[in-house]
């Protein structure tokens, strides 16, 4: 989470922050937004936040992973990528582990394309993520993509001037998926 350039993003990191310390009162998340705005990044700190704080966590990709309560049962926080990629079992599984998360403890971070109303999935199912503390992830502005990037690749030990990630926001794909990849690969390519 230290990483995330947040954004329009501040209130979503800061309540992500909260569910993991308990100050905020719910123990389940569901954010929502297009491609590339930092759902998985999110998802990512957040089990990885919650392991340093001593917590069991457990992560579910959509379309690879699934979702089976009784294997989950053994986690304090479960975080699921992508909820429209899982398959009919998991789906099922997700919604008994919500139910039993509900009679419990634990926490659950779920992300997703759209809102829950949206979403094209079981009903049951829909209506209980909808009852999730429930946050839209937005894309960040060019500024903020500058910032990512020139602290990117500050992480990776070097350093991008300003005009150089201004270049490659004018010159390469505007998604911070595809912008990341190319400074590894340039970073790849320079070793």
């Amino acid at each position: 989470l230290d990483n995330f350039v947040p954004g329009a993003n501040v209130e979503v990191l800061a309540a992500l922050r909260n569910v993991l310390d308990g100050s905020a009162g719910e123990r389940f998340v569901y954010l929502w937004g297009g491609a590339g705005c930092g759902k998985s990044h999110l998802l990512s700190g957040f089990v990885a936040a919650a392991e340093a704080m001593g917590m069991r966590a457990c992560r579910i990709d959509g379309g690879r992973d699934a979702c089976r309560s009784d294997d989950l049962a053994v986690c304090d926080v479960v975080a699921v990528d992508d909820v429209l990629k899982l398959d009919a079992d998991s789906h099922v599984g997700l919604f008994d582990l919500i139910n039993r998360l509900r009679d419990g403890i634990g926490l659950l971070l779920v992300t997703g394309p759209v809102a829950p109303m949206h979403l094209k999935l079981r009903p049951d199912l829909a209506t209980r993520l909808g009852q999730c503390l429930i946050y839209q992830v937005r894309c960040l502005s060019d500024e903020d993509k500058q910032q990512a990037l020139i602290a990117h690749a500050q992480g990776r030990g070097f350093t991008l001037p300003v005009d150089a990630a201004a270049y490659l926001l004018r010159k390469w794909k505007r998604d911070l998926p595809s912008l990341m990849a190319v400074l590894d690969a340039v970073d790849r390519y320079s070793l």
